[in-house]
């Protein structure tokens, strides 16, 4: 068959860097970058270090175990490196037409929204070209499966994308129950368009029910195991992962992702010591991933594991680490890919993390946006982070006029997002305007008003959740609420607000501390020393120098004895 006269113009749109082997110092121990890219040629390493796989169909035997590598590489979300593998097999097997599949799969991110719509015109292209070489009745049915999330983009959102491509991933996950790939592609399209306000997870559920099963017979799929963590990532649901997450980085030592995303579960959980080693990992893999590359920069992957790494730092009371990663971090200029939500996220939210948490309002209310490569117009959602942290900031130092400057900026971000379609972004941001609203009402002598207006915060934290690039909120808006309640002098109201936070965000060092100040107001002293005490034993190994420690410190000697 004659090779489309297109195919080197796509070939070409799709990069292909250079990488080589790296080894991973910090335990556990992967030969991280497993394929040399060397010239146009692929050479495979050590294949097993990102998961077992099998799913080649009709391509070249020659090219399976490139074709089965990309998948794994898929299946642990290193996109652009699958990307990279799947175009190896279509240089030397043009016909495969389950490779042209694979890169359009690599260049959808299903789980969250993106910003930047090029990657749908790169998709449209590719597709074109598959349309026109031969293909089994299988592999079309997975092409036409992908394809509807590249057909009239511009006019169906993707939330409606997503619900269609579920649907046609059920109909072949039913016609070839023998399929593995087919129930996983399934479970994971389930997680994909689960419905963000549908608090009993019927998707998430049946999504992880198909998983669980099949991983009693494939125990190293990638995949399986990753999408298991993706779909309990809720306070809720988390303790159903916690195997799963602690086997994960196993199955795929090499993937810089795959050491990260236990942490998810371990935040929910407040596991923050299996935290930070994960994401300690995490990052090592992703500078060595980076140098053995020979890239102009940082990887987004380090980038992601660090915001992760200094919410469970400050978790612990352990400012000296979690400061010297923000000072680190400050030395990022350059990082690749430049134009994700991962990369602009932690660049906004370890600053603003480590202001609020630590109740340094000068330094929240003066807080400047990262020098880097982001294009930070491009980001208006992680650009909220900034302004709202500086709005806090200036409440606190009674700047009222500054907090309702930043207040009107989060107004036009907001509008922003929403003219965008991503409606769910658009609500994160007015969570935050109702906090600083709020607190503008409670400082204006309002304080019903602005009770009222937590409450209303809260109410829709708990039905949109924490978004899935994100440890956390910066604060929850449940903490904001506690803390207005205290300053009415209403100890025993804050009291159970500050329960039911622990109940969803467990072990967080304000949340136990604000608990065992208002126990402690309220005259509950059995309940304050137990607040106290937990918040000692978090402390304990980092050996916090955060004055909330010398407080309870004192407290149980007076009390506990």
């Amino acid at each position: 068959m004659k090779i489309p006269s297109c195919l080197p113009i796509v070939l070409f749109i799709i990069s292909i860097l250079s990488f080589t082997n790296c080894k991973n110092k910090t335990k556990p121990n992967p030969d991280l970058a497993a394929i040399n890219l060397l010239r146009g040629e692929l050479i495979l390493c050590s294949s097993e270090q990102f998961g077992e796989v099998s799913f080649a169909l009709s391509c070249n035997y020659d090219t399976r175990a490139t074709f089965d590598l990309a998948l794994s590489l898929l299946h642990s979300f290193e996109y652009e490196e699958a990307e990279k593998a799947f175009v190896q097999v279509l240089d030397a097997d043009p016909e495969c037409a389950m490779a042209y599949w694979g890169v359009a799969m690599s260049i959808v991110h299903s789980l969250w929204y993106q910003s930047d719509k090029s990657y749908l015109e790169k998709g449209s292209k590719l597709l074109e070209i598959a349309s026109k070489i031969p293909k089994g009745e299988r592999e079309k049915e997975y092409l036409d499966a992908i394809g509807i999330y590249y057909k009239d983009w511009d006019k169906i959102d993707q939330n409606k994308r997503a619900l269609l491509y579920e649907k046609k991933m059920e109909k072949i996950y039913l016609k070839y129950p023998e399929d593995n790939e087919a129930a996983v592609f399934y479970a994971l399209a389930l997680r994909a368009s689960a419905d963000r306000k549908d608090k009993t997870y019927k998707n998430q559920k049946k999504s992880g029910e198909i998983l669980e099963k099949l991983f009693v017979d494939q125990p190293n799929h990638p995949g399986i195991a990753h999408y298991i963590i993706h779909n309990y990532d809720y306070p809720e649901l988390a303790h159903l992962a916690l195997p799963t997450a602690r086997r994960y980085a196993d199955i795929a030592p090499a993937s810089s992702h795959a050491q990260h995303m236990p942490s998810h579960i371990f935040t929910r959980l407040g596991l923050w010591d299996e935290s930070i080693q994960s994401n300690i990992n995490s990052a090592s893999s992703a500078r060595c991933y980076a140098e053995a590359s020979e890239m102009d920069g940082h990887w987004s992957n380090e980038l992601h594991a660090m915001g992760y790494l200094v919410y469970a730092y400050l978790q612990k009371g352990d400012n000296k680490n979690a400061d010297e990663q923000y000072q680190y971090m400050k030395t990022i200029y350059d990082v690749y890919p430049s134009n994700i939500a991962a990369i602009a996220y932690p660049f906004a939210a370890v600053p603003a993390r480590i202001a609020l948490e630590n109740r340094r309002w000068d330094v929240a209310a003066n807080l400047q946006f990262h020098e880097s490569e982001v294009k930070w117009d491009q980001f208006p959602w992680q650009s909220s982070l900034l302004h709202f942290t500086r709005a806090i900031g200036s409440l606190h130092l009674k700047n009222f006029s500054a907090a309702n400057e930043e207040l009107e900026i989060l107004n036009t971000l907001r509008q922003q997002i929403s003219d965008r379609g991503n409606e769910a972004n658009a609500n994160q941001v007015l969570i935050q305007m109702k906090i600083v609203q709020g607190w503008l009402h409670f400082y204006n002598e309002q304080q019903d008003s602005g009770i009222a207006l937590l409450k209303e915060a809260v109410e829709m934290e708990d039905i949109i959740g924490v978004h899935g690039i994100t440890p956390g909120k910066l604060i929850p808006a449940r903490e904001f609420l506690a803390e207005m309640l205290l300053a009415i002098n209403k100890p025993q109201e804050a009291l159970e607000v500050y329960e039911k936070n622990l109940s969803v965000n467990p072990k967080r060092f304000n949340g136990i501390y604000g608990a065992a100040v208002a126990a402690k107001q309220f005259g509950d002293h059995e309940k304050a020393s137990k607040y106290f005490e937990d918040l000692l034993k978090l402390a304990e190994a980092s050996q916090s120098d955060r004055p909330e420690v010398v407080e309870a410190e004192a407290y149980i000697q007076q009390h506990v004895g």
